[in-house]
């Protein structure tokens, strides 16, 4: 009985930090889809400013194998529990920040550099953050029920994107647009400040995972994580990465590229995009726990799997739908969206934990998360933007998403069922 509370504290806590940070990172891309480009970009036209904004949004995931390098390194070698702090306090540091930037009317060209320094940061945090809160669970929890338990970090993006989407429909609505443009834009980082400290407090009250504290009784940690992990678990590596490529590149188009497709291209307002967002952020976050348990039962290769093909095939419905600017339809579309990804991002963490061993396991989840994410989800609003550019057709970046699909599709016929294993 004793174990219950500190579980669902440990629950918490790996919902809680994740949410919180991917909150931040959700308002920070919504902003370059919404009003970056003029307020950083000005001297650009609004699709090409929009491109730059992007530029911006793929610095924070190519930042993230930095933070994976630097956090998984510490992770391994001093516990779970101390990287997942630090992350979080650097994560509310650096999005306070961003809400007290000169936009480049008062700063010139020092403004978007700032930007993007902040932006690298960030980045850098959120790529030590994810793999400590799927070990918190993973590490603590009933071995037969890992896909849910992981699938609690899992929750994080889509309720913090959840969460800035609310926040800036909020702020949209109750602000005229040239307030917006003018203040308005700085208050959901700002915000961020009180949800940082709120997760602060419930994760320095979590302990340290059992399988961690066994290999340090044991004097059996990894001397040197990131070597070990590049020499011994380098297959392990490319399956961890090759399987985020699709998940990735989905919910990016879904969410940050399909606000700046619905308001810059196809006109609507900011209002719908946001509303569309939010049904489906809601719809997502419900589902992951839920596809996460289904991989407990049927295994995470079929479960997964099934949310790649449909994935590769609902990227050639969601544009023309868009396009019809039928709210109802603009709303289905994202729905549909985002419940196929959660497919296949409810078992992704228990997937990657599963492939490698306790010493480096912090290590080897960050850098399979993290490097996947820069040719994922990091660079996929800036190459369907050029692309739509190139074309001038939305069939060129649904194209685009299928492959992206058809990698993860391929990766996952190539690996072994680990769901029913014991992790060392």
């Amino acid at each position: 009985m004793a174990e219950r509370p500190a579980t669902g504290r440990l629950a918490t806590a790996s919902i809680v930090g994740t949410t919180l940070e991917y909150y931040d990172f959700a308002v920070y891309n919504m902003l370059a889809a919404l009003v970056f480009n003029q307020l950083f970009f000005p001297s650009f036209d609004p699709l090409s400013g929009t491109l730059l904004a992007f530029s911006t949004f793929a610095v924070g995931y190519l930042s993230r194998p930095v933070g994976g390098l630097i956090f998984g390194h510490l992770g391994d070698r001093y516990g779970r529990r101390f990287v997942l702090v630090a992350t979080l306090l650097l994560m509310g540091i650096t999005t306070a920040l961003m809400g007290l930037l000169p936009t480049y009317a008062s700063a010139g060209v020092a403004s978007p550099i700032m930007l993007v320094v902040l932006r690298f940061v960030q980045g850098a945090a959120l790529g030590g953050e994810w793999a400590g809160a799927v070990l918190l669970s993973v590490e603590h929890g009933d071995p037969r029920r890992r896909g849910r338990n992981a699938s609690w970090a899992q929750m994080g993006p889509s309720l913090g994107t959840l969460l800035a989407t609310g926040t800036l429909g909020l702020i949209t609505w109750a602000l005229s647009p040239d307030d917006f443009i003018a203040w308005g834009w700085r208050l959901p980082f700002f915000a961020s400040v009180a949800l940082v400290a709120f997760g602060l407090w419930i994760r320095v009250g979590v302990e340290e995972t059992p399988l961690f504290k066994h290999i340090e009784q044991q004097d059996s940690k990894a001397q040197a994580p990131i070597s070990e992990v590049l020499r011994s678990h380098w297959r392990s590596l490319l399956v961890g990465g090759g399987v985020r490529i699709g998940p990735d590149v989905l919910y990016s188009l879904s969410v940050a590229f399909a606000l700046s497709y619905i308001t810059t291209v196809l006109g609507e307002s900011r209002t719908l995009a946001l509303i569309a967002l939010s049904i489906g952020g809601a719809i997502n976050a419900f589902t992951i726990p839920l596809f996460g348990a289904l991989s407990d039962r049927y295994g995470r290769r079929i479960v997964y799997g099934a949310g790649a093909v449909l994935g590769l095939i609902w990227m050639f419905a969601f544009f023309p739908l868009l396009e019809t600017k039928q709210p109802t339809l603009i709303i289905l579309a994202v729905v549909v969206a985002l419940t196929v990804h959660a497919m296949m991002y409810g078992p992704q963490a228990a997937f990657i934990a599963e492939q490698f061993p306790t010493r480096v396991r912090y290590a080897g989840a960050s850098l399979a998360y993290t490097l996947a994410g820069i040719v994922g989800g990091g660079i996929a609003p800036m190459v369907s933007t050029a692309l739509l550019q190139r074309f001038g057709s939305a069939i060129a970046v649904s194209s685009y998403a299928a492959i992206a699909s058809l990698i993860t599709c391929l990766v996952l016929f190539m690996v072994r069922e680990r769901a029913r294993e014991q992790l060392d």
